[in-house]
């Protein structure tokens, strides 16, 4: 409950950071054009998120003839979690990650990468794909699409605020357009990733309720933190404002769990799935430590 009323305050945060920017430069006519835009943008990314993102990340749908098992586990969660369904794409790269797309449960999907599948135990591979269902299923895509698009709309009206708003003749005006025009899309970007960092928390939480088993989702996350580092991925490199999407940060500056991260740090979320199970946390911490190099060429799907 927390997590989801903190969610809404950074919302409410960033609708009146864009409400304000749209009366620097018109008013109170400018917010509620503002407004207006960005409940259109919205309205267009409602309907067309999923899509672009998996064409973004060059996302194959597979079945259960193209790959039985990886999608008889997506399936067989879902079930668990009493939930739709989801479509389940896989991503040709060879850094180990996931992310989930889509605006409700019943329109939802699941992509993987192909180092994802190569790298990771099926137990890890479970763990993941139980947190990408827990975000469909706490509609965390939706929020973070939303997100994404009011703190772009933000920065392309705090551009407008400088050149084009702020009453030039007003004094300070142009000193103010220019404060906004640097501090507002990074004030923006900071709301957004608090939302993001907020919401991983929770989906590892509910993911290792889905799967059952805490630790699975652990030794993955110490797995894919520690590949993520070293394996690049093209498509999200291109795309860094998508980076907020997978379950670890794909791209390289992601070490720590500083202002600007869009991820809680590995080692915290670790810690909070291992206090989930008390006194055998220690014991499979440093198994999930040792097991990076052991099962990194282990390929469970045939």
């Amino acid at each position: 409950m927390v997590g989801y009323v903190k969610t809404a305050m950074l919302m409410a945060a960033m609708t009146a950071l864009f409400m304000g920017i749209g009366a620097l430069i018109g008013g109170s006519s400018g917010a509620v054009i503002a407004l207006v835009l960005a409940g259109a943008m919205n309205l267009f990314t409602y309907w067309n998120s999923d899509k672009a993102v998996l064409r973004m990340n060059g996302a194959r749908a597979v079945d259960d003839r193209t790959a039985p098992d990886f999608v008889r586990l997506v399936h067989d969660l879902a079930d668990r979690a009493g939930m739709p369904r989801p479509k389940v794409y896989l991503i040709d790269t060879d850094q180990p990650n996931a992310f989930a797309t889509g605006r409700n449960p019943q329109n939802a999907a699941v992509a993987a990468t192909t180092g994802l599948l190569r790298r990771l135990t099926r137990e890890e591979i479970a763990g993941v794909m139980a947190h990408e269902l827990a975000h469909i299923q706490n509609r965390d895509t939706l929020t973070m699409t939303i997100t994404a698009t009011m703190a772009g709309a933000i920065s392309m009206l705090a551009n407008f605020a400088f050149f084009f708003g702020g009453n030039r003749e007003r004094e300070g005006g142009v000193l103010g357009g220019l404060v906004v025009m640097i501090f507002a899309p990074m004030a923006a970007a900071l709301v957004q990733m608090a939302i993001s960092r907020s919401r991983e928390y929770e989906a590892d939480r509910l993911g290792a309720a889905i799967c059952g088993q805490p630790l699975w989702l652990a030794a993955a996350l110490a797995k894919i933190d520690a590949f993520a580092k070293g394996i690049d991925n093209p498509a999200a490199e291109a795309n860094p404002a998508m980076a907020h999407m997978f379950i670890i940060n794909p791209l390289h500056a992601h070490a720590r769990d500083a202002l600007f991260s869009t991820h809680p740090a590995t080692a915290n979320r670790i810690a909070a799935l291992q206090a989930m199970v008390g006194s055998a946390a220690p014991q499979t911490a440093r198994m999930a430590r040792s097991s990076i190099p052991r099962v990194s060429r282990k390929r469970p799907w045939s």
